[in-house]
């Protein structure tokens, strides 16, 4: 048997489930850690069936029909949004917050809104944007 022939033989169609079987299954993998618990329990009480030895009652993947948390954010970007009247103070600051030259901060902030510091930790997002606001600019931390 050649080996294109052995692989053929191998893969299998995938079985058609009747839609009553399909919403059960969709049921229970949706099902928390305590739910699961309560129905290893309610079946064992009511109806005398306990799981496998080695732990037949399996937990869905995170996010397979339950609800995922929102990730928490740990990068921000510090965009500067307005310049305001004071363009020397806000280009000064700029250069002390980035590595820029002196033609590359003026064209940031006449270009504005711009981002100034991209994927930083909310404590340097923090410490940026009270900078170029104490130099009168308008900025936003996204």
């Amino acid at each position: 048997m050649s080996e294109e022939a052995t692989i053929e033989a191998t893969v299998e169609e995938p079985k058609e489930f009747d839609s009553a079987i399909k919403k059960l299954g969709d049921k229970l993998a949706g099902l928390t850690l305590k739910e699961a618990v309560d129905l290893k329990d309610y079946m064992k009480a009511e109806h005398g069936i306990e799981p496998a030895a080695g732990g037949a009652v399996m937990m869905a993947a995170p996010g397979a029909g339950a609800v995922e948390e929102e990730e928490e954010q740990t990068s921000f970007n510090v965009v500067l949004k307005e310049i305001g009247d004071k363009k020397i103070q806000v280009i000064k600051a700029v250069r002390a917050l980035t590595s820029l030259g002196l033609k590359e901060a003026k064209d940031l902030v006449d270009n504005a809104p711009k981002p100034v510091k991209e994927g930083v930790p909310k404590e340097e997002a923090d410490e940026a944007k009270a900078q170029l606001e104490e130099a009168g600019a308008t900025v936003a931390i996204e």
